[in-house]
């Protein structure tokens, strides 16, 4: 009998894991866009740490390896921004992304009173463009990230939430 994949808040011990499972998984992006200094390839272990210990981090895990990840936090406006959201390439499409993003968009929208979700992705990135899509993200514009890629900004009402099969 195989185990199953659990989704729960992260610890301080997962931010290790959760820093080598980013820099798998960002790889196959950075090769879509031919640019190895794209943000999750470049950050700092002491960053995920900090964001592991002050933002809102989930985690996937099949039995105790951390399998998938995603990070969110409530900006000024009232919206969270979620971010790098990560699942290891062995286990996409099983539906772990959006278990992650329902997890974090719950609590962002239960414990810090967010009222909208946003997030970005490469103007490249189908496979993401789908997921977010799928779930009830819409375009809302265009912006030139840090390291020059073209990110297609999403975004999508605290509650409008779409069922994901």
């Amino acid at each position: 009998m195989g185990m199953s994949v659990t989704i729960s808040a992260a610890t301080e011990q997962d931010a290790e894991q959760i820093f080598r499972l980013q820099y798998l998984c960002f790889q196959s992006e950075a090769a879509l866009y031919g640019n190895y200094r794209i943000d999750p390839l470049v950050q700092t272990l002491d960053s995920v740490r900090q964001e592991v210990a002050g933002d809102c981090v989930f985690v996937a895990r099949l039995g105790e390896e951390v399998v998938g990840s995603v990070r969110g936090k409530v900006t000024e406006d009232g919206a969270a921004a979620i971010a790098k959201l990560c699942v290891h390439p062995r286990l996409q499409g099983h539906g772990i992304g959006a278990r992650l993003l329902r997890a974090a968009e719950d609590a962002l929208a239960e414990r810090h009173g967010a009222t909208r979700f946003r997030l970005h992705t490469g103007h490249r990135s189908e496979g993401n463009l789908r997921l977010y899509r799928k779930v009830g993200y819409q375009t809302v514009g265009r912006a030139k990230g840090e390291d020059g890629v073209e990110m297609i900004i999403l975004e999508k009402e605290a509650g409008a939430f779409v069922a994901t099969a």
